[in-house]
């Protein structure tokens, strides 16, 4: 049985929806889209997400080498459709062992890209883009720049972050030394939710990165 929505921005529980409101309410963040419990990787949860995105589901295809697909997460509910989503993948690191990436696309103002780089949101924050990008990634034909998202994100991971068709685009990795696929592996996101995707996905375990929920 899956668990109940969290905050997009602190993993903290939430008020529901009553007769006065009918919003999804976090403690210290106010009204918020409720963070659904994730999928386990697998051909149903795609389509769980992808059919109620409004929001792109972002995935880099082909996938690095040696890299899976490890689960999938959205922040939104029945009225509101998914306005955030989140593609896990799990792959090798250079020294320490597995790695992880999370793949996210939202709307500005979610809150969840920043809550997965440790930062306190609910977007990119000041200084963001001041400079020249640090990295770039194709999708449908064009260059989006990204840029590493601060010296305010903890030292266990990277955080990358642009804006592609009106939403922000993040790439969160750990350990930190993963985020060096971002500059330099060129990486081509596909939106899983267009009609041409005949793509044999390969899954591998849960990713850790989406298990807030557990004990």
């Amino acid at each position: 049985m899956r668990g109940a929505p969290v905050c997009p921005r602190c993993f903290g529980p939430l008020n529901e929806p009553n007769i006065w409101s009918s919003a999804w309410r976090c403690d210290a963040h106010g009204d918020v889209l409720p963070l659904q419990p994730p999928w386990r990787p697998s051909n149903g949860a795609l389509e769980a997400l992808t059919s109620n995105a409004r929001v792109p589901v972002w995935l880099p295809w082909p996938l690095p080498a040696n890299w899976l697909v490890s689960g999938f997460a959205a922040a939104g509910d029945e009225r509101t459709r998914f306005r955030a989503s989140v593609v896990a993948l799990t792959g090798p690191s250079v020294l320490h062992g597995p790695a992880d990436m999370l793949i996210i696309a939202e709307e500005p103002g979610v809150g969840l890209g920043a809550n997965f780089a440790g930062l306190p949101g609910p977007d990119p924050g000041d200084g963001f883009a001041t400079g020249p990008p640090h990295a770039t990634i194709e999708l449908r034909g064009h260059t989006v720049a990204l840029w590493c998202a601060g010296a305010a994100v903890p030292g266990d991971r990277a955080a990358y972050v642009g804006e592609a068709l009106g939403n922000w685009v993040w790439t969160v990795t750990w350990p930190a030394e993963v985020g060096c696929l971002i500059e330099l592996e060129d990486l081509t996101l596909r939106d899983l939710r267009d009609d041409d995707q005949a793509l044999d996905l390969p899954f591998g375990a849960f990713s850790p990165r989406l298990q807030w929920n557990r004990a």
